[in-house]
């Protein structure tokens, strides 16, 4: 017979077996996970306030489009919370073996779904500053927070891209990551201050 082969589905875990999961230094989570998860909370909070506004503002096509594109990347940053652990196995087994070119080789598609998440928090804060106008007063305050989670999904996932990235030896490589992931950031952080500022307007 078979041996079956178990296969741990983090997504479908509670918000405490998450947490555990992520402490534990043997645990197959890492902070591309983590940051994943994160960046759900950043998008449920824009749909939230999106799903508020919808309600004040029917038959509005732009917001229909920022309301159905919120609920996927909420749903596909819950996807990539599992995506970031498959992304890592080649890594392990190499690790596991030792083979030095091995182990380099597969450090770049290991930070592949933390570069993922950096990108599609750009596409969160996009919704979120042009949901800004729409949004009533009383369901801004989301629009703020969710802005500072995607960010902090963003920074983290970035912090972690760049240590995986400072044990490779083409130093070439490690100039272009460090520098696309600064340009990648202010471009989030630009975003941010014009939703600041719109929401400010708010008070």
């Amino acid at each position: 017979m078979a041996e079956k082969i178990l296969v741990e589905v983090f997504k479908k875990k509670t918000a405490e077996e998450l947490s555990q999961a992520l402490a534990d230094p043997d645990s197959r989570l890492e902070t591309g996970s983590g940051s994943a998860i994160t960046a759900s909370l950043a998008a449920a909070l824009m749909c939230r306030a999106a799903a508020i506004t919808a309600r004040k503002a029917e038959g509005n096509e732009r917001l229909d489009y920022i309301c159905r594109n919120g609920e996927i990347l909420r749903s596909y940053m819950v996807h990539l919370i599992d995506e970031d652990v498959k992304s890592r196995g080649p890594l392990n087994r190499a690790l596991k073996e030792g083979e030095p070119r091995a182990i380099e080789a597969a450090r770049q598609p290991a930070s592949a779904i933390p570069a993922e998440i950096v990108n599609m928090t750009g596409k969160l804060l996009e919704l979120v500053r042009e949901l800004c106008p729409l949004c009533p007063k009383e369901a801004a305050h989301y629009l703020e927070e969710s802005t500072e989670l995607a960010l902090a999904a963003a920074a983290s996932a970035r912090d972690y891209i760049l240590d995986m990235s400072s044990y490779c030896s083409d130093e070439t490589y490690r100039f272009v990551t460090r520098r696309e992931n600064q340009l990648l950031m202010e471009q989030l952080e630009s975003c941010a201050r014009d939703i600041r500022a719109q929401l400010k307007e708010k008070n």
